[in-house]
């Protein structure tokens, strides 16, 4: 047939080729945000889902909240703009939050990234950024020498760790952002982000249970994204991998029921805290399929929405409208 002839298969790639790489740039709303989910599983494995990451567009600058495992390829196919990247901001340092650091700072540097990438996060993210700089100094060595440092600055390579403490902190171009401190105890410090921006705001409250500082911190938002755990789930995983003889994987999803917000307490956030939308994503365990998701939505208020990768909200400034586009 015409598909075995080579230059058929020439053109028709061509086309497709040239198709892809004129798709239109995910843009946000002229003077608001766009909030992509470029991860919304957990550390329990997922065949589709890549690990917590959320990008955050204001204007002509992109920034994440984390960067866990498989991140950056859900960014990279969504066409974000990684050469805007200017930083990413870490809740926390679980390998699930921090394992696609590199991607991203590849990705981005060749992609044209004009400045340094930011690394900003609370005590210890000096280590995490030296860390990986001294991991990927050989890797970065090469590139250069390949690809010439016109192309790839030497400069541009190494991350830079910014350390914050609870407050403001950054307020640049309009866009504030803030952090605050919360409860994924034994882990400390943890903590989430607030984004305001065009009278609009978005909070990512990273891993965290349901507390009174996470209520003070979500009132007023637009939009919440939100980790969450079904006790449901969790316990079914538990049972069968007890029936299977895998104890010490049912050890560690027992333990993990304590430090995740829980599907009921967020059903009470959502209903009672001042709060525009609430979108669960870091979902414990990730459903597989529709009867998982059923189980994962059971008891929350029917407007919650459960994220998946490359999901998007847009907020228009100075609105109350959010558009979701799943």
């Amino acid at each position: 047939g015409l598909l075995s002839m080579p230059m058929v298969q020439d053109r028709l790639l061509d086309r497709a080729l040239a198709r892809a790489m004129n798709r239109a740039i995910p843009e946000p709303p002229a003077g608001g945000l766009r909030v992509t989910l470029c991860g919304t599983s957990s550390p329990v494995p997922h065949p589709t889902r890549a690990q917590a990451c959320v990008a955050i567009q204001v204007d002509h600058r992109l920034f994440l909240v984390d960067a866990g495992a498989g991140s950056a390829n859900v960014a990279a196919l969504a066409g974000l703009p990684l050469e805007r990247l200017e930083a990413i901001f870490l809740t926390h340092f679980h390998s699930d939050h921090i394992a696609a650091i590199a991607d991203f700072a590849l990705l981005s540097w060749v992609a044209g990234r004009p400045v340094p990438l930011a690394l900003v996060g609370p005590s210890g993210v000096t280590q995490v950024a030296k860390g990986l700089n001294r991991l990927y100094a050989l890797d970065g060595g090469y590139r250069v020498r390949h690809h010439g440092p016109d192309l790839l600055p030497p400069d541009l390579h190494d991350l830079v760790p910014r350390t914050i403490s609870p407050g403001v902190v950054y307020d640049e171009g309009g866009l504030v952002v803030q952090a605050f401190t919360v409860d994924h105890h034994p882990v400390a410090p943890a903590v989430g982000y607030r984004f305001d921006y065009g009278g609009r705001s978005v909070v990512v409250t990273g891993d965290t249970v349901v507390n009174d500082a996470l209520r003070e911190a979500v009132t007023g938002a637009d939009l919440v994204l939100a980790d969450a755990l079904s006790p449901t789930l969790v316990d079914a995983l538990v049972r069968a991998t007890r029936a299977a003889g895998r104890d010490r994987q049912a050890a560690v999803f027992e333990d993990i029921r304590d430090y995740h917000a829980s599907t009921a307490d967020l059903a009470t956030l959502a209903r009672d805290a001042d709060i525009g939308l609430l979108a669960l994503y870091h979902l414990v365990p990730a459903p597989r399929n529709a009867l998982m998701a059923r189980i994962f939505a059971r008891g929350l208020p029917d407007e919650v929405i459960l994220t998946e990768d490359g999901t998007a909200f847009l907020l228009p400034p100075d609105s109350e409208r959010i558009e979701h586009l799943p």
